[in-house]
């Protein structure tokens, strides 16, 4: 079974973009906008992403189309040039970690997350590394930076095909 079918990882990514519409809808509410108003507040936040958490940040793209290639930004193939600033837009947010989760979880979960909702956009070499490890980091988990480098030259062993059908560490060594 491929990892994107395996209820392991739908699962994250689902519980990934739940708090992701959770924190844009709280946002949205606290700021006083309407439903109606998100696309404009959505706009506001991408001018200093900076200044908001970077679930908030990602809500505002879901709200948004890219001018050029109709996706919604930041979302679009590699090379679209809005879509790849909007991309860049959502890594200059804040990262709060959670109580009682190793420092860099956050951190973690963040970029394990944008691979895995525009996984178009990296190699699959990156997505399995990422999204591997995806539930693991949502549970609260951080691996060690030795960790990390052997799962990575361990991937980068494998075919295409079989990166695809990864679900957790344990099956690559």
């Amino acid at each position: 079974m491929r990892r994107v079918d395996h209820p392991r990882y739908t699962s994250a990514l689902r519980q990934v973009e739940d708090s992701i519409d959770a924190a844009w809808d709280s946002f949205r509410a606290s700021a006083g906008a309407t439903p109606e108003e998100a696309r404009d507040l959505a706009e506001v936040v991408l001018q200093n992403t900076s200044e908001f958490d970077w679930r908030v940040v990602d809500g505002a793209l879901k709200q948004l189309t890219c001018p050029d290639c109709g996706a919604q930004l930041g979302a679009g193939s590699l090379g679209c040039p809005s879509c790849d600033r909007a991309n860049g837009f959502r890594f200059a947010a804040r990262e709060t970690d959670r109580p009682g989760v190793p420092p860099g979880n956050e951190h973690a979960i963040r970029v394990s997350s944008a691979v895995a909702r525009t996984r178009h956009r990296y190699s699959p070499r990156a997505r399995a590394g990422y999204e591997i490890v995806l539930p693991e980091l949502l549970a609260g988990a951080l691996p060690t930076t030795r960790q990390a480098q052997l799962a990575k030259h361990l991937i980068n062993q494998l075919t295409d095909d079989e990166v695809e059908h990864l679900l957790t560490l344990a099956d690559i060594g």
